[in-house]
């Protein structure tokens, strides 16, 4: 086994563990066990149990960060931030169910920090320019809005869970569904997309919600869905 191979194995072994029983709760003798190696080897690789949870953060960190870049120099730096920051929380969603238990993602300064960051930047592009207390209280709901269903509802099938958060907010700033974004939606639909657009279809949303929430065009839909014509 390579050290890149018992480091992957420690994260690994590390996100299962905090899930189940708690960053607190968990010894670094006791993920050692897990992963088959000496206490001193994890130590070799993570000195301390907060660079374990550095390294499982990262990828997200990273990921939100250039999301909020991209989001910053958009059209629309609401919408793509809003976008971007759910997109974000479904890639790591386990990582951010983890958290629920203790709040472990805490345990680091350095992920606290960047964290934090990350989220302010998040709020000054949902509020938009010169916002005052109301906006940016609104902007913190919606950015709020993201996270909880997803760490709730991860293993709900992920154009769906996407959809019903993104249709939520919509509804918290009153944008009305066929004001939604109609020029520039891709024609072509994965097979999961497909599923999620009839869920949604069998739940009673009309097609220009389904086309705006799956970020499609409304004649996509109508070609998969002849029944909403």
């Amino acid at each position: 086994m390579t050290e890149a191979d018992t480091r992957a194995r420690i994260l690994s072994a590390a996100l299962e563990e905090f899930s189940e029983r708690g960053y607190h709760a968990t010894s670094v003798r006791e993920l050692a066990e897990r992963v088959g190696v000496t206490k001193t080897a994890v130590l070799y690789h993570f000195p301390g149990k907060a660079d374990i949870v550095t390294a499982l953060a990262e990828p997200l960190l990273d990921d939100l960060e250039a999301t909020m870049d991209k989001a910053e120099a958009a059209a629309d730096p609401r919408a793509a931030a809003i976008e971007g920051v759910l997109d974000v929380w479904l890639s790591h969603r386990y990582l951010l169910r983890m958290n629920l238990r203790d709040l472990g993602l805490t345990a680091s300064k350095a992920v606290f920090e960047r964290f934090r960051d990350g989220m302010l930047k998040a709020n000054v592009l949902v509020a938009g320019p010169a916002a005052d207390l109301a906006a940016r209280v609104r902007a913190a709901q919606a950015i709020a809005m993201l996270s909880d269903p997803v760490v709730l509802f991860a293993d709900a099938p992920t154009d769906e869970l996407r959809a019903t958060i993104l249709d939520g907010v919509a509804r918290l700033f009153g944008t009305p569904a066929a004001a939604r974004g109609r020029r520039g939606r891709p024609s072509v639909m994965s097979p999961e997309t497909v599923e999620a657009a009839h869920r949604l279809y069998d739940a009673g949303h009309s097609a220009a919600d389904i086309a705006t929430a799956l970020g499609v065009s409304r004649a996509t839909i109508y070609r998969h869905l002849p029944d909403a014509e």
